[in-house]
């Protein structure tokens, strides 16, 4: 009776954007703790086949597909099995607010996952979130929801989620800055010139990390690293000049921080993003796994550099728009976005995206302290302008 009494109820979790990266591997650590978790909602955007599989193994109480054009597909294949079937961006917003939801994972790429993590806010639901886009657009408006809610927000990018770490138990010390480790990507040490000419095939290919294309992309002209930085800055409740960037190309050290009497702690750990979804799924525990261990042997150094913000101009655009605030994160948001977008069709070239994005910041109107329709209607100005932007050199 004792051991009854003393194991954990399973949590029950949405997972917004199951069928990307991030998701499937939730789907993963949910399958490796089948006595903690329990999958009560999913929601892709287009992916209906793999949305249909996950949902026949993992037999949640509803799914969303986001394409209304793939749901009566999708409701076809799985109303024999007792599981509820909605459509559209608006249905995800609503489903997340299902009473036996215990734990939203917000794993949506990019602008999308706002709107459901504020209805999930407003629902009362705890949020992990991995969609860094979310604080980064909304950033003071999200923050300012969670509180008057009492809704936590626990970290899951591997960088916000080594910083939680190491801020447990640490509550009451003030933090003196933190240090985000970024890999460098796979041009890291390259020039401008070099730069100009790579591929899409190129950009893809990170070297320590499995992610999806947006994110592969990101990382590759480190604006991931940029979004990281505003969002720590709502995270942590920092200064724009309390957050450091360093890169670190092994990705062992996932962040630091720093304290006010000069000590730092780290969190340390293979490249693996299974360790903090299951840390943010099961806070405060820390659940068994048989993961591969870090050996200290296999790496004889760990090596640590400044970033290059010449090169990587989209760092630079970034840490600008954290400095600027307002609707500057949301304008650079959108355009990268987009950016992303045309390089991945080959509209335009690597470097390029750096120009639309600074010609879009400099243009938009800069609002000083935006309401949500501010932000809706900066995303929407930027996203209509920078689909219009082209390279002359690129396009010639």
């Amino acid at each position: 009776m004792a051991d009854a009494e003393t194991t954990p109820m399973k949590k029950r979790i949405a997972i917004l954007g199951s069928t990307g990266s991030i998701g499937t591997q939730a789907l993963e650590v949910v399958r490796e703790q089948p006595a903690r978790f329990a999958v009560e909602l999913l929601t892709a955007g287009r992916n209906s086949d793999l949305l249909i599989e996950q949902a026949l193994a993992f037999r949640p109480n509803a799914v969303v597909i986001g394409d209304t054009a793939q749901l009566a597909r999708v409701k076809d294949a799985l109303f024999a099995h007792g599981i509820k079937v909605y459509g559209g961006e608006e249905a995800i917003a609503q489903a997340v607010a299902m009473a036996d939801i215990d734990m939203v994972l917000t794993a949506m790429v990019g602008y999308a996952g706002l709107r459901p993590t504020l209805a999930a806010i407003e629902a009362g639901k705890p949020i992990a979130l991995a969609n860094k886009e979310t604080l980064v657009v909304a950033g003071e408006l999200v923050t300012a929801a969670a509180r008057a809610k009492g809704v936590n927000i626990l970290p899951v990018d591997s960088e916000h989620s080594a910083i939680f770490q190491c801020l447990v138990g640490e509550w009451q010390n003030p933090i003196e800055k933190v240090v985000l480790t970024a890999s460098g990507g796979p041009f890291r040490g390259r020039t401008r010139d070099q730069l100009a000419t790579v591929t899409k095939a190129q950009a893809l290919k990170h070297p320590n990390w499995d992610m999806g294309a947006k994110i592969t992309i990101d990382s590759a002209s480190l604006m991931n690293k940029g979004l990281e930085a505003i969002e720590a800055k709502w995270l942590f409740h920092l200064r724009p000049d309390q957050v450091e960037i360093v890169v670190h190309p092994q990705s062992i050290v996932h962040s630091l921080v720093q304290f006010r009497d000069g000590s730092l702690k780290a969190q340390l750990g293979l490249p693996d993003m299974k360790l903090p979804i299951q840390y943010a799924m099961a806070y405060p525990d820390r659940l068994d796994t048989s993961w591969p261990r870090f050996d200290f042997a296999q790496y004889p150094a760990l090596t640590f550099e400044p970033p290059d913000l010449g090169t990587f101009r989209n760092l630079a655009l970034a840490l600008d728009a954290l400095q600027r605030g307002g609707n500057a994160p949301c304008v650079l948001n959108a355009a990268n976005e987009i950016a992303v977008e045309l390089f991945l069709q080959d509209r335009i070239g690597f470097l390029e995206m750096s120009d639309l994005i600074e010609e879009r910041l400099a243009k938009a109107t800069f609002v000083p302290r935006p309401t949500l329709e501010d932000l809706v209607a900066s995303d929407d100005e930027t996203r209509r302008s920078a689909r219009t932007w082209a390279s002359p050199a690129w396009n010639s």
